[in-house]
């Protein structure tokens, strides 16, 4: 099953739009996506406007893939589970944001290797044809780092 999801803020209809088209053209029926509050009707995915918390770790665990906006929950949600991750960032220029700060999050998490980026649809379809290639990244930890901590903890007491 291929997982996607907007986040819990706000509909993210390009993504959900772009992953629909696709679904229909590849003749996928595994593809769940959680869509936030929006007009969009998906034709060929399965999907509902939000999941609890409960029910998105669930269809987290079920995924083969999890597609996701640069949202920092979703992205750490599949990294804990292991679960390899397709991000396509909002767009501050298309109003589906405030800035770039998902691009520049996406961008950055790519360069660690943890995450694959689509930054426009063409480039998200290409990746989707190309879904033998995905692998788990690895999964991360869920708690912050010893070093991580001691470093902020030394921080906070020079201040």
């Amino acid at each position: 099953m291929i997982f996607v999801t907007v986040g819990a803020q706000m509909p993210f209809d390009r993504l959900i739009a772009t992953i629909d088209r696709w679904a229909g053209a590849a003749g996928r029926r595994d593809v769940f996506a959680q869509i936030g509050e929006t007009d969009l009707v998906p034709e060929h995915l399965t999907w509902a406007a939000r999941l609890d918390p409960i029910e998105f770790r669930e269809k987290i665990d079920a995924a083969e893939l999890v597609i996701s906006h640069a949202g920092m929950g979703s992205i750490l949600t599949a990294l804990e589970h292991n679960r390899p991750i397709l991000v396509f960032p909002r767009r501050g220029a298309l109003r589906e944001t405030r800035n770039d700060h998902q691009v520049a999050t996406a961008e950055w998490l790519a360069g660690q290797g943890r995450v694959a980026v689509a930054l426009d649809e063409a480039e998200l379809t290409r990746k989707l044809e190309a879904l033998d290639e995905f692998q788990a990244p690895g999964e991360i930890q869920r708690w912050a780092s010893d070093e991580l901590l001691s470093t902020i903890r030394d921080f906070i007491s020079c201040s």
